[in-house]
């Protein structure tokens, strides 16, 4: 009676406009586009028997998840259209909905008393769950299920879902819950262990290119494959976000009678979205990889002001990069894969001939970050060719591997510094130019040319000094015993608390030093020497001068002993003798006697004349 009503209150006026979106809305699970492992598993649990009482579809906007759960609702409670009232030729729950059921109308317009759409993101209350609550109990009224269908369900508060958890895991069997959420993280995993989970993912820019195409045939509008490829990467996988933007395009380029001028071609399309011309992007990446930075300003120039924005323009050189880096890994057969048509795909074969797959991997990362200064940026354009004269900068310089390949013949060559060979000249350079590799040099050490005479082991440690081991050289006077020194083999016993690698570490170390071959033993002989600490404190409290200085200050103490620092330059010859000490030189420090606050300077050396 209420149809009769509607349609007498109808007759005589227009028919109003119904959007895309909604016109083409998917009415059966053969409409649904791109989601056929879903589909294929619906149908295996229909025919089975195993059907779940909860399911939840998670996936972006515009994918398709409330025309899912719609779908699955009718599916459940389908009744074909000859069945009686009393139920006869009722074969269950199916897949197959050729013909339009008896309850099919209703759910598909969302007034179906037994199919219940709720929206959780102006419900969120745990009151609103417990009215759904309350209405469980009750059997359904005309329906086979009572479906319940919660959209955003993220959004629930978390006493809401917590009402809602013991329902859910035991419902009655005439109840049926389907979930729809863009934020799967959100949902509280309890709600998750109790649903049978679909996620339906972004939809195929080739598929759904078909799609529009398929659509823009029943509404008798030309667009060429090329305006719909741009439509669908625009539309980011979105069937939805797709067929509201073919709804722009047809509106724009159709006359007022309603009739298509002529067909809308890619350049009408990207004036309309403000897109990138893609044979001008694809030059762009050539001339940066290039690293002609006047040919690539001139293009981002010539493509800001036809109407492209900056980030669409490096996020197209991104897609671009992006291919050419699976062609270079993978094969020229993986140019199929994201190119707009075949002139894309040998485009990409010849360009990533000519690329190295480092050079590919480091303009990813700069347009990556271009991209991200663009949108950030007061001025976008201005940021967009930063990223493109950076990105230009970079094609001059070495890939890492060619680097390493330079750094490793400059090592074999020698350290510090190599020169690239000169071009013949025909006259003589005054000056001329070399490239210039800067090499961090390693610790100070000496020639290994250059032979130098160790005298005793105090010899060694000094040497360590100065050539700034200051681990060996504290290591050797701390934990050194010397059994037997002479040139070329040092005996030594090592203290209770040496490391273990010490032997070998001064093995290495006098061969860089002297040059030559040392050999490092050890022994656990009680009678060797006292250790060089040890041997220093004792020559430093016998001196007069050091006893003089304890007995003016009473209850003081050698806590340490220091050896003057010689000169960075000094050569390890020089060490054969010690300098002289001049004992009225108050600047040659080798130990210091503390008592509380009280600090004095102790003079290493053998004097005739002491002073009290």
């Amino acid at each position: 009676m209420s149809d009769l009503l509607n349609e007498a209150d109808t007759a005589g006026s227009p028919e109003p406009y119904q959007v895309l979106a909604r016109k083409y809305r998917p009415q059966r699970f053969e409409d649904l586009v791109g989601h056929e492992a879903m589909v294929r598993t619906l149908e295996n649990a229909f025919a089975s028997g195993r059907i779940a009482h909860a399911y939840i579809l998670t996936g972006v906007r515009g994918v398709g998840k409330t025309t899912t759960a719609r779908i699955l609702a009718r599916a459940l409670n389908y009744v074909g259209p000859n069945s009686d009232e009393n139920g006869d030729e009722d074969n269950g729950p199916q897949m197959e909905m050729a013909a339009a059921g008896r309850h099919c109308k209703a759910i598909a317009e969302s007034r179906h008393p037994d199919v219940l759409e709720m929206d959780a993101a102006s419900r969120t209350g745990v009151g609103d769950i417990r009215e759904l609550i309350e209405g469980v109990r009750y059997a359904p009224i005309e329906a086979r299920y009572k479906v319940y269908i919660i959209d955003e369900v993220h959004m629930l508060s978390t006493a809401a879902f917590n009402a809602l958890l013991k329902t859910l895991e035991e419902p009655p069997p005439h109840v049926k819950f389907i979930f729809a959420t863009t934020e799967i993280r959100k949902v509280p995993v309890t709600v998750l262990s109790r649903c049978q989970r679909f996620d339906l993912r972004r939809i195929d820019p080739e598929a759904l290119t078909d799609h529009l195409s398929h659509i823009a045939k029943q509404e008798n509008v030309a667009v060429a494959r090329d305006g719909l490829f741009m439509i669908a990467r625009a539309a980011e996988g979105s069937v939805r976000d797709a067929l509201s933007i073919l709804d722009q395009a047809i509106v724009q380029h159709k006359s007022v009678d309603g009739a298509s001028a002529e067909e809308i071609g890619p350049d009408a399309v990207r004036d309309m979205l403000g897109l990138a011309d893609r044979t001008q992007v694809w030059d762009l990446v050539a001339a940066c990889l290039k690293g002609d930075a006047k040919a690539a300003l001139d293009i981002f120039a010539t493509q800001y002001d036809a109407g492209a924005e900056p980030s669409v323009i490096l996020r197209d050189m991104l897609d671009i990069v992006h291919l050419l880096t699976r062609v270079k890994a993978a094969g020229p057969a993986a140019a199929a894969h994201g190119a707009a048509g075949e002139a894309d795909a040998e485009r990409a074969k010849q360009l990533a001939d000519g690329l190295e797959l480092n050079a590919l991997t480091r303009a990813w990362s700069l347009l990556m970050k271009g991209i991200a200064e663009t949108g950030a940026a007061p001025d976008p354009a201005a940021a967009g060719e930063m990223a493109l004269i950076r990105l230009c900068f970079a094609a001059d310089l070495p890939t890492p591997d060619e680097a390493l390949k330079a750094l490793k013949k400059n090592s074999e060559n020698g350290r510090g510094a190599v020169s690239a060979p000169q071009p013949a000249q025909s006259e003589p350079a005054t000056a001329p130019t070399a490239t210039i590799i800067n090499i961090e040099p390693p610790l100070r050490a000496a020639p290994a040319a250059k032979e130098t005479t160790l005298a005793s082991f105090e010899d060694v440690t000094r040497l360590a000094g100065r050539l700034r081991d200051a681990k060996l050289r504290t290591e050797l006077e701390s934990y050194v015993h010397i059994v037997r020194f002479e040139e070329g083999h040092i005996e030594m016993r090592l203290g209770p608390d040496a490391p273990d690698t010490l032997p070998g570490r001064l093995t290495r170390r006098l061969k860089e030093w002297t040059g030559r071959q040392w050999v490092v033993s050890v022994t656990e002989q009680a009678n060797g020497a006292a250790s060089v600490r040890d041997k220093r404190m004792a020559e430093v409290l016998a001196d007069p001068l050091v006893a003089k200085a304890l007995e003016v200050f009473p209850g003081a103490k050698v806590t340490s002993v220091k050896e003057a620092e010689a000169p960075l330059d000094a050569a390890p010859d020089e060490l054969e003798e010690d300098p002289p000490i001049d004992p009225d030189d108050e600047d040659t420090a080798f130990g210091e006697i503390e008592e509380d606050d009280i600090v004095l300077s102790v003079l290493r050396g053998r004097t005739d004349n002491q002073k009290g």
